[in-house]
């Protein structure tokens, strides 16, 4: 036989079943008779066998020095069971949380929304609750101990908000928005809402609403919305309406110009939808949809960097993480001088065909050129999760199922559980184990931050016979709260942050020795998407009780809007008070144009 090259003539050896020079702490196992790839438990569940090293015998295709198997034949390594890849903590008493019943409910919401005037709105899919209801109510948390008095039915809905967008916007007053919709005229929805009145005393503002006047420019049915670094929203994605056609494209409100198409959101439809969305200290936005993530040029949303595959599950790697393979997403801390590169976590899913819901979170640096996604193993499987930053830079998954995907009917087996995910420990050592829920909160369950510290859990609208209709409404406390330790408290007079602008607060009470600072974003919860979210740890200093505060630099590292700001004495959050920051830079106080809107001005 002749054999012919262009350049040099590599030559390898016989290939051999690798042994040694294992990455990291894999140890071979042998050889292994089995149809169906997974993790270790599940060998003998599906009759796995060891066999012959003789029947291992196919050249790997990525390595031809060692062999990989044959037809159902696998080369088996396991990680060394003395020091295993992933660690999880169990917490136990006080350290593991608690969830408490809150309050009765009136309500089986789709999103809800923490307002400036420290009240919650819930809003419902049409035909969810009575037929005289009328889709919209505010919880006074103030009050949770007084039924009567908790909630506020609130009016002016004219469109269905079925899986709508949801924001707080910049501008002076606060305003909530929720954008699209199921059906017809629903779809193109813009509905405002001026949040008025405080804890314990009486609000009455309804939602404003006039489709004829103020509309998007597709109707969008699942898009997602996020304020960009110059105040406008971005409102990316969606279809036309119950399982309709896709609507592949993004547009600007208030309008600026016509949609752009997106190849990107036609070729993943229909897994693509409530992609996660968030301005990178950059100034890029990140987009992750299906098993994809990108960046986009904020000026022209170009396409300006293709990040890898998201990883998805180990038994199908194409397993993915927006609806309907819903999982939740998040942009972990950033702290003061803001150097250190940004990061994205993604955790849970499901898959197409079988409906697995996936056991692992994903995180990547979307600014690191060289950087790929991070696999952690959470406790357990689980689709559907919400996620709620904390104010001390930890992260509470909770909610959804061990099987199914989102939707009517589509999943069994309630994930009960909660994990605290805390980014400061080592990867793979992040997750702690918490206290568990006897409430099932499934398809339409959201988690939000208060301003107590404690996260309002609620919903859960499967519409399966086996799991009802959920209108509880519990809370969970973290184990800040149930320590029982003293929280520190502040004043601060000056609510209204430029960027790099410093503030006094007077301290109350705590040490102020090693005091710290957060600003959560406000945040509308749908479908595991928490729009708005943004953990930031602004630079503080203390002299005796009183301590400044200097604001985020620029919209790149914190695009303008509402924040909750906390102080912390250690673990230990104080309450929050809403501030500020960046102003009202596209001047959404002024928009809409319409007499069916009331404006705050700018």
């Amino acid at each position: 036989m002749s054999v012919y090259a262009l350049g040099d003539l590599t030559i390898y050896p016989v290939p051999e079943i690798q042994k040694t020079d294992l990455p990291g702490k894999w140890e071979y196992k042998g050889c292994l008779a089995y149809d169906n790839c997974g993790d270790v438990v599940d060998i003998e569940t599906n009759g796995g066998a060891a066999r012959p090293e003789s029947e291992c015998k196919t050249t790997c295709p990525g390595d031809p020095r060692y062999l990989c198997g044959s037809g159902a034949r696998l080369t088996w390594y396991e990680w060394s069971l003395t020091d295993p890849l992933y660690k999880w903590t169990y917490a136990s008493g006080n350290a593991a949380g608690s969830y408490k019943f809150f309050v009765p409910g009136v309500v089986v919401p789709l999103m809800t929304n923490v307002g400036v005037n420290g009240k919650i709105t819930f809003v419902e899919k049409a035909g969810t609750g009575p037929p005289n209801s009328t889709g919209a109510f505010e919880l006074d948390p103030s009050l949770a101990g007084d039924f009567s008095k908790a909630w506020r039915t609130m009016r002016g809905l004219k469109t269905d908000v079925f899986c709508s967008a949801g924001l707080t916007l910049p501008d002076k007053a606060g305003r909530q928005i929720t954008i699209g919709g199921w059906s017809g005229t629903s779809t193109f929805g813009v509905r405002l809402y001026t949040p008025d009145g405080s804890p314990g005393t009486t609000s009455v503002n309804d939602w404003q609403e006039n489709a004829a006047e103020v509309r998007l420019q597709m109707g969008r049915w699942y898009p997602s919305g996020m304020i960009m670094s110059n105040g406008s929203m971005l409102i990316v994605g969606g279809e036309e309406g119950s399982n309709g056609a896709p609507v592949p494209s993004v547009e600007i409100l208030p309008r600026t110009g016509p949609v752009i198409e997106m190849d990107w959101l036609l070729r993943t439809d229909p897994n693509n939808l409530y992609p996660f969305l968030f301005v990178l200290p950059g100034g890029g936005i990140f987009v992750g949809y299906y098993n994809e993530a990108r960046i986009l040029d904020p000026a022209t949303l170009d396409t300006v960097r293709t990040l890898p595959q998201i990883p998805g599950n180990v038994n199908n790697p194409g397993a993915g993480r927006t609806y309907p393979l819903e999982g939740a997403a998040m942009m972990m801390p950033q702290k003061a001088p803001y150097t250190e590169p940004v990061t994205i976590l993604i955790c849970g899913g499901s898959t197409t065909g079988a409906a697995t819901a996936t056991d692992n979170c994903v995180s990547i640096e979307p600014e690191n050129p060289s950087s790929n996604w991070t696999i952690e193993r959470m406790p357990s499987q689980r689709v559907m999760p919400c996620i709620t930053a904390l104010p001390d830079g930890t992260y509470l998954i909770a909610n959804g199922a061990k099987q199914g995907v989102a939707g009517f009917g589509l999943a069994n087996t309630p994930n009960l559980n909660a994990v605290l995910y805390d980014p400061s420990k080592p990867v793979n050592e992040r997750m702690t184990v918490m206290a568990n829920t006897t409430i099932a909160r499934m398809y339409h369950s959201e988690a939000v931050l208060m301003q107590d510290g404690r996260v309002l859990i609620s919903g859960s609208d499967p519409q399966s016979a086996n799991y009802p209709q959920e209108y509880r409404v519990e809370v969970f406390e973290p184990a800040y709260v149930t320590s029982g330790l003293p929280r520190p408290s502040f004043t601060i007079a000056d609510k209204d942050w430029a960027y790099g602008s410093q503030h006094t607060i007077t301290v109350t009470a705590g040490n102020t020795a090693n005091m710290r600072a957060s600003l959560m974003g406000a945040v509308s919860s749908t479908h595991g998407n928490s729009m708005g979210q943004r953990t930031i740890f602004p630079a503080i200093s203390c002299a005796g009780n009183s301590c400044t505060i200097t604001a985020p630099p620029d919209s790149k590292v914190c695009p303008p809007g509402w924040f909750q700001l906390f102080i912390l004495d250690g673990v230990t959050p104080s309450s929050s008070t809403w501030v500020r920051v960046g102003g009202d830079p596209a001047e959404l106080g002024k928009w809409p144009q319409s007499k069916s809107f009331t404006l705050p001005g700018i």
